[in-house]
């Protein structure tokens, strides 16, 4: 590398006083104390330096004192005289001379940017080769600073200085550009719109821009650089970031990020999955070559060649067309090929479909039903004065009845006819122009059939477009009606869950043969159509039935395709009327009509309450750490009538099958947001919530604010906090073990930890010993609440099995299970197998985060990484001895519970034995994490002694059934949520 002479004024310029540019940057001060600038120098060695001045563009000393602390306190001491002086004598090499470069990351971005290199071609750091060579090559010091970019924004002037990108950012751009994106790394737009009050800060002259904001505020957690990176999600998942940070030894989290997080491929917020994301091959290539910085810097960039483009939107119009040409072009092949519904049994479905012409699409539909379901059906066709294929439509499609009108009966009077001929106990009016999707017919007729209460099923109705026609229908006081969530994406929460509705469409609507002849089918009054099947609905919720919406009947629907307009219209408008006049007292009890009102109004059954759940994340079971607890209230919630919607601090990375899995097929859960929306969902559901289940205290404080602005809108006197375990007792058990001097006394932790709980109408403690702490500290509105149990088979037993398991999740690297399994393997492992010979075995199983490292673990010859399984019984069924040698914990340990009552009997720490009541040498063996020998004297014990591991193993499955009963938990749920209820 050679120095080009033409950038000598620059070699001299970073490293020296600049006079003119001081006196123009600190013209407030100086014009106030007519500081002329010859004597500018002057006055910075004598007091400049001393306020923190910065002595040329380049250098930006308070920044610098900021960054570094102990050179702060060397130049108040008198060490250096001020910042600029440390590092042109002391920090050139390990220091940063403003926020807009990074010395490390020039260096290690660019192969030829070795010390020895600089050193030869006479730069004294990296720094130096920037600002002299490197910026006009069009490097970059700082993943903030794209010069790219800055060229394309940067406004005009200066002509040959737009060679040197940032040293012209400096010099003119930050003060013309404030609020201009500079970097895809920082979003400076998102930026103004979501902090408002920092743009009055740059205006007032406290900072230079938004960038300078965001990298050299003195609170850096509260400010995320963009849509795409969350300092609460990334911190919260990296607790070994937060607590770097909290050290001192990062700014935030997305320093860490940027510099280790991002090549680790850790999730930068919960929406973004870099790991998958860095799948693609293409994307590999692009990062590898050098064409992208990283995976986070080449989504953000969304280069069009390796992105598919987004698809043009459709227009209904286009997808209807597109709808009728895709059934004309099948047709040729359903002809060809015959549709057969022969069937030699009875039939378990009697359906029937109105035809008036449109053979093309009838044919398509029973194709649908045909494909849809195997087994056997009765399929009526009544021709309601057809005159294309319909008349004769028996000749290509076996096995079904056809009714046939010389005229066009309409919908209602055909369907009655139908009904007269139905043989099946469950019949379904189904539209000639839909497609039913996977399972429709299956999930309707079990859904109908699981409860002698539900007299009819609907399902999720999609537009030809891929938007919703209706998820269930709504009445409103003045008998107009409404499908739910019309026009949007089919996948949304909202249209994800079971409930009982007012009514569903006679697009597919499925009831009870008994039920539909006793009130002989559809009104004929209503006839030919419209208001028929609404009025049918709510005449069979009249007879003490329900009618279900269930998200899994699908179909997609050519909405319209068989109607007139103009008559649709006349003919809505009388059935409207004449709707409202015979249900007049059920719509007295109906909602009026207003769109906030729609979240309640889609519940039919109006008496039932309705709990908002929040949690960190959705609570699936394979989670542990207390998810599995709020899993089971959720379930318990829902089996006690409540209707439920799950709402997650952080938004959900599973796929829509894993999370619909986990819960109740009642519960809302709400997949698609998370806290930085819950303000405006609180807004929108206002008045939809009876009640609020805040599982974790620190989720508490999360949410005291955003309650306090919602107060209007929700109900603050019926708020549970559900501590869960308190984190404070486990902090403080863990320094104690670690030899850690605790920072603050243990009673004032407990108070910072428990101030949220002011929101709280009803406490909830996990275990006795935390609720005492919880009263003690002045709360007399506590309950306790442990975990639910149900004792399985017992398995197989001592002589068929062998080895030794531990199943838990580990979420980190501060985690009580993570510990216990590095302690175990490490001092007691190699005791056993000294004892029990080479071949035991120690089975690992349960969730592990991808970020926490168990090499050493999957490098032992003993142990068997047997990862997360969806069924844990035949693990159970497997091992002979459970150890749970957790050394620091707060609540009660599920893994306990659970091991026991899958019948594996346990070793566990004197912690778990007094969380848990549990008598040692009874319902479990406790040994002293202490001391390994112990430790592993009780597990041998246990493992070789039959009489024993019976003893235990019935003796701990008896405490599940008596202390961890179902029915005794959901009383107990029960008791706490008519405590909300009751007056004070």
């Amino acid at each position: 590398m050679a120095v080009s002479p033409d950038h000598a004024e620059m070699a001299a310029r970073w490293a020296s006083f600049d006079a003119a540019w001081y006196h123009a940057r600190y013209a407030a001060v100086l014009d106030l104390m007519d500081i002329t600038p010859a004597q500018a120098r002057d006055f910075y060695h004598e007091h400049g330096a001393a306020l923190h001045h910065a002595p040329n563009p380049f250098f930006d000393e308070a920044w610098y004192c900021a960054t570094y602390p102990d050179v702060a306190a060397l130049v108040a001491q008198g060490v250096w005289r001020s910042g600029f002086d440390h590092y042109l004598n002391a920090g050139l090499n390990d220091h940063n001379p403003h926020w807009l470069f990074d010395e490390h990351a020039y260096r290690a971005g660019y192969p030829d940017m070795t010390q020895a290199g600089l050193e030869q071609a006479g730069y004294r750091n990296g720094y130096d080769h920037y600002l002299r060579t490197g910026d006009a090559q069009m490097r970059t010091g700082s993943c903030f600073f794209d010069p790219a970019t800055y060229l394309a924004e940067a406004p005009e002037g200066e002509g040959s200085a737009l060679t040197r990108p940032f040293a012209h950012y400096l010099l003119h751009g930050a003060a013309a550009l404030p609020w201009r994106t500079l970097s895809p790394y920082f979003d400076a737009e998102w930026y103004a719109r979501t902090y408002p009050d920092v743009q009055a800060e740059i205006t007032q002259g406290l900072w230079q821009s938004a960038l300078h904001h965001y990298l050299c505020n003195a609170t850096p957690l509260e400010f995320d650089p963009g849509p795409l990176f969350s300092e609460s999600f990334y911190c919260a998942v990296n607790p070994d970031v937060l607590e770097a940070v909290e050290r001192g030894e990062l700014r935030n989290g997305y320093a860490h990020f940027l510099r280790h997080g991002v090549h680790e491929l850790r999730k930068p917020c919960s929406m973004l999955d870099l790991a998958q994301y860095m799948r693609d091959p293409a994307i590999q290539a692009d990062v590898t070559a050098g064409r992208a910085r990283d995976g986070f810097g080449h989504y953000l960039t969304a280069r069009p060649d390796l992105r598919p483009a987004a698809p043009p939107p459709v227009t209904e119009a286009q997808a209807r067309a597109l709808f009728r040409h895709m059934c004309a072009v099948r047709l040729p092949l359903l002809l060809a090929a015959g549709i057969d519904f022969s069937a030699d049994g009875p039939p378990a479905l009697s359906v029937i479909i109105i035809a008036h012409d449109q053979f093309a699409m009838t044919m398509s539909t029973l194709a649908s039903l045909r494909a849809n379901y195997a087994g056997a059906l009765q399929v009526i066709v009544v021709d309601s004065g057809s005159r294309d294929g319909v008349a004769h439509i028996e000749q290509h499609v076996k096995g079904i009845e056809v009714l046939r009108f010389a005229g066009n009966i309409g919908f209602v009077r055909g369907c009655n006819a139908g009904l007269a001929r139905v043989a099946a106990p469950a019949v379904l009016f189904l539209n000639n122009d839909v497609d039913l999707q996977y399972g429709a017919i299956a999930n309707a007729l079990g859904r109908l059939m699981a409860d002698a209460t539900t007299g009819a099923v609907g399902g999720r109705i999609i537009r030809t477009h891929g938007v919703l026609q209706e998820a269930g229908s709504i009445v409103w006081r003045d008998g107009s009606v409404q499908g739910y969530m019309r026009d949007a994406h089919p996948a949304v929460p909202e249209a994800g869950f079971v409930r009982a509705v007012d009514f569903c469409s006679g697009v597919f609507l499925m009831v009870r043969t008994d039920v539909a002849q006793a009130l002989g089918g559809f009104d004929e009054a209503y006839a030919p159509a419209y208001f028929e099947e609404t009025d049918l609905c709510l005449r069979i919720r009249a007879q003490g039935y329900r009618i279900l919406y269930d998200p899994n009947v699908c179909l997609v629907h050519y909405e319209c395709g068989t109607s007139d307009a103009t008559s649709a219209a006349r003919l809505i408008a009388r059935n409207s009327a004449l709707f409202t006049r015979r249900h007049g007292p059920e719509l007295r009890r109906r909602p009026l009509r207003h769109d906030p009102l729609q979240a309640r109004a889609r519940h039919a059954d109006a008496r039932s309450r309705h709990v908002l759940f929040i949690e960190d994340r959705l609570p699936l079971r394979y989670l542990g750490s207390g998810f599995t607890r709020s899993n089971d209230i959720i379930t318990t919630l829902a089996a006690l009538g409540y209707r439920v919607t799950v709402y997650p601090i952080f938004r959900p990375i599973e796929d829509l099958a894993t999370i619909r899995a986990a819960f109740p097929d009642q519960v809302e859960v709400i997949h698609d947001r998370e806290l930085p929306e819950l303000s405006a969902f609180l807004h929108e559901r206002r008045s939809c919530f009876d009640a609020i289940w805040i599982a974790r205290t620190h989720n508490a404080a999360r949410l005291a604010s955003i309650f306090n602005e919602a107060a209007s809108s929700i109900p603050t006197d019926r708020i549970v906090v559900d501590t869960e375990a308190l984190a404070t007792c486990r902090e403080v058990a863990y320094e104690r073990l670690h030899g850690l001097a605790s920072p603050q006394p243990f009673a004032t932790r407990l108070a910072a930890e428990l101030a949220p709980l002011f929101l709280a109408r009803r406490v909830v403690a996990v275990n006795g010993t935390e609720a005492d702490l919880l009263r003690e500290a002045g709360f007399d509105n506590v309950s306790v609440l442990g975990h639910v149990q149900v004792p399985r088979a017992t398995g197989p037993g001592w002589d068929a099995r062998r080895d030794i398991l531990f199943l838990g999740a580990v979420h980190d690297r501060q985690a009580p299970n993570l510990d216990s399994l590095a302690w175990f393997s490490a001092e007691v492992l190699p005791l056993l197998v000294a004892e029990l010979g080479p071949d035991i075995r120690f089975g690992v199983c349960g969730h592990v985060n991808p970020r926490v490292d168990l090499g050493p673990l999957r490098q032992h010859p003993n142990v068997c990484m047997l990862g997360q399984v969806a069924d844990t019984a035949p693990i159970y069924d497997r091992y002979r001895v459970f150890v749970a040698p957790t050394r620091f914990a707060a609540g009660i340990a599920y893994k306990l519970h659970e091991a026991a009552a899958n019948g594996l009997p346990v070793v566990g720490s004197p912690l778990l034995c007094q969380q848990a009541g549990w008598q040692d040498g009874h319902d479990m063996l406790c040994a002293d994490i202490t001391d390994p020998a112990a430790f592993a004297a009780q597990v041998i014990r246990l493992y070789r002694d039959q009489m024993l591991w019976n003893t235990v193993r019935d003796n701990a499955l008896h405490r599940i059934a008596t202390e961890h009963d179902p029915e005794a938990y959901q009383e107990r749920i029960g008791d706490i949520m008519h405590s909300l209820f009751m007056p004070d």
